[in-house]
């Protein structure tokens, strides 16, 4: 007869506990990457929007229109509403120029422009970046890099 060889029940239960042990230490690492993971996915819509934003005033200057408010250039095979040179926050303006997919816009309070978020659902912490159109010829466009405060509309570094 042979002797069968296995493992024992207080060898199995081992086993399950050491394995427990590592999967909750492993969970809070992986919740930690998607964090870090919205965040490199909302810099990138910050990088984009910046270099949308200098193509357009390029445009702009080579048009000669980099000085008026209201006109409109050719851009990402569309039109792009400009002011003073640079995208206007809306969506006929940075959103035209940007030509990001997957990400929602909302009219921003603080600061004032319009703001972009991973999807319609926002909540309290989420990661937004506000694209702020310029106000004159001598002034530029702002990019704010923050995260959704209370109100919805509030973007904050």
């Amino acid at each position: 007869m042979k002797k069968q060889n296995g493992f024992t029940l207080i060898e199995l239960v081992i086993v399950i506990i050491v394995l427990g042990i590592l999967a909750a230490t492993a969970v809070p690492k992986f919740i930690n990457l998607q964090d870090d993971a919205k965040e490199s996915a909302m810099k990138g819509v910050e990088a984009a929007v910046h270099s949308a934003a200098n193509i357009v005033y390029s445009k702009a200057a080579i048009g000669g229109i980099e000085t008026t408010a209201g006109q409109g250039v050719s851009a990402a095979g569309s039109t792009v509403n400009i002011e003073f040179g640079y995208p206007a926050a809306t969506t006929a303006g940075i959103v035209k120029a940007v030509e990001i997919s997957g990400f929602a816009t909302k009219n921003a309070t603080s600061p004032v422009g319009l703001m972009f978020v991973a999807d319609n659902e926002t909540e309290k912490g989420d990661f937004c970046v506000v694209y702020t159109q310029a106000t004159s010829a001598t002034d530029a466009y702002s990019v704010t890099f923050g995260k959704i405060q209370t109100v919805n509309t509030e973007c904050k570094e």
